[in-house]
């Protein structure tokens, strides 16, 4: 009997709790005008609430808007009879659970409508036109219930305020393409970004104050190309480091090859070392195009200037291994033309003197005659 009775008692719990759920949902919502407002635009907005359920008695359904001087009018419809209510104002309109209390096999809906202004804003903003939420008894919100419109507010005001932050920054941008000119950087591509940008922003400082929603998606895509642009001038820049660092890769391995092509140098002792070198800046260099190749480029440019560097030692050492052999070569080759010159230089001296001795004998014996 004892566990009878709490079967019962859980079963009446679980009905009232099934009883006590409700659902809602909104349709034939109407905001005029649409899209994007600017501060004191009279809106308008119109919907309708369907309520599936029993409504709980001890919830609300409450509606909020953002807009300035709001005015409320609204129905409450139960199987298909209106039931005009007093309009009201304030931001927030709440229908107590006791007005949409009905029997589950009731229809019961709410027809509202929302007139006011739009708000004033310091910056544009996102304002809410109409939120419609249900409270439980507790005042909280019961998050999963709500239904919200929400519209972009813009001030006017800021689009001079962004057209001179836009300039400011395309300038910045210009400094750094020629900075990166001087060096002998590529710039083309950069400079096609630059003058997109510069493009937006004239073109929305030509705009009217009407066309303030057309001025300021001018200024969104010039921030857009400016930002896009210092990425490819950052890239080009990581290039051009790549590229410098070759350069003494390239030198060492003309050295290297020289060495390899004498059969005297081909196997010399410190070649190792020298090929050891260019083979790390070789593996720095290839780290470097991955680094660019995902975006990294200041990673790029630093490892590329560390393969110059390495690079750098293996081209010197090359070179002071190669004058050094050279100079060998040069102190015994030459002596042997030159020795031979000092002796040819001996023999015609002693010819000489030998055929003026004859010469003067042969005159003396031509007088004794």
């Amino acid at each position: 009997m004892k566990g009878f009775k709490t079967w019962i008692i859980l079963t009446a719990i679980l009905l009232f709790c099934i009883s006590a759920v409700s659902a809602f949902s909104v349709s034939s919502v109407s905001i005029d005008p649409s899209g994007s407002l600017i501060p004191g635009t009279p809106v308008t907005a119109s919907y309708k609430v369907e309520l599936s359920g029993v409504f709980p008695s001890g919830d609300d359904l409450q509606f909020y808007t953002d807009l300035e001087n709001p005015k409320w009018a609204y129905t409450i419809i139960v199987n298909g009879v209106e039931n005009v209510r007093p309009a009201m104002g304030g931001r927030t309109l709440t229908i107590t659970g006791f007005e949409l209390s009905y029997k589950s096999s009731d229809t019961v809906a709410v027809r509202a409508t929302l007139e006011g202004k739009t708000p004033t804003v310091t910056e544009t903003t996102d304002k809410t036109i109409i939120r419609i939420q249900e409270m439980d008894a507790q005042g909280r919100a019961i998050s999963s219930t709500k239904v919200e419109r929400i519209a972009k507010v813009i001030n006017t005001a800021e689009v001079p305020k962004v057209i001179a932050e836009r300039d400011t920054e395309l300038q910045t941008y210009r400094t750094h393409i020629d900075e990166k000119a001087v060096l002998g950087i590529d710039t083309s591509a950069a400079e096609t970004k630059y003058n997109e940008a510069k493009q937006k922003i004239d073109s929305a400082r030509a705009r009217s104050a009407a066309q303030y929603t057309d001025a300021l998606t001018d200024l969104t895509a010039a921030q857009s190309s400016i930002s896009d642009g210092e990425k490819t001038l950052d890239k080009a820049w990581a290039e051009n480091e790549v590229a410098i660092a070759q350069i003494p890769i390239n030198n060492v391995d003309n050295v290297i090859a020289w060495f390899k092509g004498n059969k005297t140098t081909a196997e010399d002792q410190q070649l190792p070392a020298i090929v050891a070198k260019r083979e790390v800046a070789v593996s720095y260099i290839s780290t470097a195009n991955d680094q660019i190749a995902s975006g990294e480029y200041s990673q790029a440019r630093s490892k590329a200037q560390e393969a110059f560097t390495k690079g750098n030692e293996s081209y010197i050492d090359a070179l002071a291994r190669q004058k050094q052999l050279m100079s060998g070569f040069s102190f015994s080759l030459p002596q042997i033309p030159g020795g031979i010159f000092i002796v040819l230089g001996v023999v015609v001296v002693i010819l000489v003197a030998v055929g003026i001795v004859i010469y003067r004998k042969r005159s003396r014996w031509d007088e004794l005659g």
